[in-house]
């Protein structure tokens, strides 16, 4: 079913059986083929075998409009690779780039086509962003949202939207980044001109929150680590914590995949999984082994010391990235809860496994360390980064020294 072959690439539009949803539909998906090589396309739509069978002669009206639909996927695909063959220019990467994932009818199927591919590549964390952000936006605007919807007025409304749903300026810079990559998909595939671009300066621009001053002390912090905890659990959670505080805020993600041949001279040496993917400029970490972190990992660690084995026994190995992803989402809620609770406890507000990177950093800034370490230390790949990260941290610094002013 529309199918097109033309110097050695051939397209054809498909039912991919290997995977199925909880309603026995599959997806599909244009299949690009080019020197043995494959690519594939969601269309953003789900069949069961009996309806894709019946679909080039089905002549209701829902499937008439699921067959177009479906026609115009694979006829923007075909004209893309007509194009690069006539510029004698093809290969996957010119393509993808001007398909961007965004050729879709709408932009809730734009999101859905991108959800998909970034699941298909492993990649849960970031699939779950852009699931959220797709699901705040279809309980603003319904789940068929064209490209020439979304203005900056659209942008603003849907904006004071989220702040009368209570979401924080966190949560709103999330899921405008979320859109705004899937505009510029659609611009760079000519589905909307650059003049129907919403987002840009003198345009919207994604709201700048400011951090939140939540870099502890070290009189804070060593109330949490010579705190007696009330359980095995609480114990583990504080150390964790700790461990993390002392690893260069590494975050959650980054201790359950630390592996014992990521300890090279006293030191453990790591890319942060959050930025190694998509950064030009890969930054090894390196965090020395306090006594305070060897006692931890003698601790809760796996015992067998082995090159291949995890720090943390936390991981196997042989997990799926969705079983994964559930795990350490599992642990990071386990370790907050007994963190807000203990943080109360004690008086200091509240503790999420987030303050302990704030406070890594924010500790080393108030004891003169230089800034190109602090930076170095955290993996940031400038020191504007950095500066922007540390600069919300110091308000009591700055009432402290406005007090000397006046200190005649």
């Amino acid at each position: 079913m529309f199918e097109f072959s033309d110097s050695g690439v051939t397209l054809a539009t498909l039912l991919e059986t290997r995977k199925v949803n909880k309603e026995g539909l599959h997806p599909v998906k244009v299949r690009v083929t080019f020197k043995r090589q494959r690519s594939y396309y969601s269309t953003g739509k789900m069949l069961s075998p009996e309806e894709w069978e019946r679909l080039p002669t089905a002549k209701g009206k829902e499937v008439k409009e699921v067959r177009e639909s479906i026609q115009k996927f694979s006829d923007k695909i075909r004209h893309e690779v007509k194009d690069l063959i006539k510029l004698d220019q093809f290969s996957f990467e010119a393509l993808n780039k001007r398909l961007s994932n965004a050729t879709s009818d709408t932009l809730n199927t734009a999101f859905n086509a991108r959800i998909e591919d970034l699941n298909e590549k492993g990649k849960v964390s970031t699939s779950d962003w852009y699931k959220y952000s797709l699901r705040s936006i279809e309980l603003f605007a319904g789940n068929k949202v064209k490209f020439s919807q979304v203005s900056i007025d659209w942008l603003r409304k849907y904006e004071a939207y989220l702040l009368k749903e209570e979401k924080s300026y966190t949560t709103i810079s999330m899921y405008m980044r979320a859109l705004q990559v899937i505009m510029n998909e659609a611009k760079e595939a000519g589905i909307i001109k650059a003049t129907q671009h919403p987002f840009g300066k003198g345009k919207y621009e994604i709201p700048q929150h400011e951090g939140r001053n939540i870099a502890l002390t070290i009189a804070q912090i060593s109330q949490i680590v010579k705190h007696e905890c009330s359980s095995d659990n609480e114990e583990m959670c504080r150390d964790l914590w700790f461990f993390s505080y002392l690893c260069n805020g590494a975050n959650i993600t980054d201790i359950c995949k630390l592996k014992y041949s990521n300890i090279r001279n006293g030191e453990i040496c790591f890319y942060r999984q959050k930025t190694v993917a998509k950064a030009k400029k890969k930054k090894l970490i390196h965090a020395i082994i306090t006594p305070e972190m060897q006692a931890i990992i003698s601790r809760w660690g796996n015992q067998s010391g082995k090159q291949d084995d995890f720090i943390f026994p936390f991981l196997k190995g042989s997990e799926s990235p969705t079983d994964e992803r559930r795990i350490i989402k599992n642990i990071t809620h386990l370790m907050n809860d007994k963190m807000k609770v203990l943080g109360e406890k004690l008086g200091i507000g509240t503790i999420s496994t987030y303050t302990a990177r704030h406070s890594y950093a924010s500790v080393l800034k108030r004891s003169g360390a230089n800034i190109a370490f602090i930076s170095e230390s955290l993996g940031h790949n400038d020191l504007k980064t950095t500066e922007n990260y540390l600069a919300s941290f110091e308000q009591e610094e700055r009432i402290k020294n406005a007090a000397l002013l006046t200190k005649f």
